[in-house]
C-alpha cells in the first residue's frame, strides 16, 4: 500500500462526509451540521486530525454526528491488535467515518454506519478495510427491515453472492449484548479484517457500502418521522436507548480503539444519545408493541 493509496482513501472519505451530511441536512430541514476540526500533535501518542460534524435540536433529529478522522500513532492499540498478534505495537495508520443518527420521533430508528480503514507496519505492512451499518428500531415494521437488508443485499452483490449473507450473520453476532442475551437492532451489514481481494477490490466495497447508507436509511426515515407519538412510545424510547449506551462502552471496537489510542474524548463518544434511562426490571404487556421488538424483532432473521 502506498501512500498515494492512502491519499485516494482520505479524499474518499471527506467527500462521504460531506454527502451525508447534506443529506440529512436537506431531510432534516431545519438544523444544519456543526463542523468542527480537531488535531492531533503528538501529545497523546496520535498525530493527525479529524472533522466532527454534529446536528442537534432538528425538527427530525435530536442528536446526530457523522466524524471523519485520519490519524497515526507509534503503537496500535490492543482493541485494534487483539485478533492480530504479529501486528501488535508497530506503527499505524487510520482513517474512517462514523456516524449514529438519534432522531426524535420514536417510530423512526436509529441507525449507525461506518467506514474505516487500517495499516501496520513500515515496509511492506498489514492493511484492511472494514465497517458496514446497523438498524435499531423502538417501534419496527417488517417493511422497514425488508427495505434496509435488501438496499445491503444490493450493495453486496457484484462482490459475490455469499458477501451478503456473511456480513449479515457478522453483523447479527457483533450487534450482540452478551450480558442482556439480546441484539442491539435487526442488524444489516459489518465487515473488518478485509484484504484478501486485493486493495483495489477492497476498497470498491468499502465505497459501495458508504455510499448505500442514504438509500437505506431516508426511505425509512421519511415513512415514520411524521409518525404520531405520546409520552408512552418516548419513554420506551428513551429506555430502549439504554441499551445502546450499554453497547457502546462494553462492547464497541471503535469506542474502545478511540479511547485507547487517545483519540478525542468528546468525537468518540458523540454516538451516545442525548437521553437515555435505565428502568429497573422494566416489564412490557405481551404481544405489545414494546415487547413484540424484544420477542420478534430482535431476534435474527432472513429478513430478504
Amino acid at each position: 500500500m502506498s501512500q498515494m493509496d492512502f491519499h485516494q482513501i482520505t479524499t474518499y472519505l471527506q467527500a462521504l462526509q460531506k454527502s451525508i451530511c447534506k443529506g440529512i441536512e436537506d431531510f432534516d430541514g431545519e438544523k444544519s451540521f456543526e463542523f468542527d476540526r480537531w488535531d492531533k500533535s503528538g501529545q497523546t501518542g496520535l498525530n493527525g486530525f479529524g472533522i466532527s460534524a454534529v446536528i442537534k435540536d432538528g425538527a427530525v433529529f435530536e442528536k446526530g454526528g457523522v466524524n471523519f478522522s485520519c490519524v497515526e500513532g507509534a503503537k496500535l492499540p490492543g482493541s485494534a491488535s487483539a485478533h492480530r498478534g504479529e501486528i501488535a505495537n508497530k506503527p499505524f495508520k487510520a482513517a474512517g467515518v462514523s456516524l449514529v443518527l438519534h432522531p426524535r420521533n420514536p417510530y423512526m430508528p436509529t441507525t449507525h454506519a461506518n467506514v474505516r480503514f487500517f495499516s501496520a507496519g513500515e515496509e511492506n505492512p498489514t492493511w484492511w478495510f472494514g465497517g458496514g451499518y446497523d438498524l435499531t428500531p423502538y417501534y419496527a415494521f417488517e417493511e422497514d427491515c425488508r427495505h434496509w437488508h435488501q438496499v445491503a443485499k444490493d450493495a453486496c452483490k457484484p462482490f459475490g453472492e455469499d458477501v451478503y449473507p456473511r456480513y449479515k450473520k457478522w453483523c447479527d453476532d457483533y450487534f450482540y449484548l452478551k450480558h442482556r442475551d439480546e441484539q442491539r437492532g435487526v442488524g444489516g451489514l459489518f465487515f473488518d479484517d478485509l484484504n484478501e481481494w486485493g486493495f483495489d477490490k477492497s476498497f470498491e466495497f468499502m465505497q459501495a457500502i458508504g455510499n448505500s447508507f442514504l438509500d437505506a436509511y431516508l426511505p425509512i426515515a421519511e415513512k415514520r418521522k411524521s409518525h404520531p407519538y405520546g409520552e408512552r412510545e418516548r419513554n420506551f424510547q428513551v429506555q430502549r436507548r439504554g441499551r445502546y449506551v450499554e453497547f457502546n462502552l462494553v462492547y464497541d471496537r471503535g469506542t474502545l480503539f478511540g479511547l485507547q489510542s487517545g483519540g478525542r474524548t468528546e468525537a468518540i463518544l458523540m454516538s451516545m444519545p442525548p437521553l437515555a434511562s435505565w428502568d429497573y426490571c422494566a416489564s412490557y404487556p405481551k404481544g405489545s408493541d414494546e415487547a413484540r421488538l424484544t420477542d420478534y424483532f430482535l431476534k435474527p432473521k432472513d429478513w430478504v
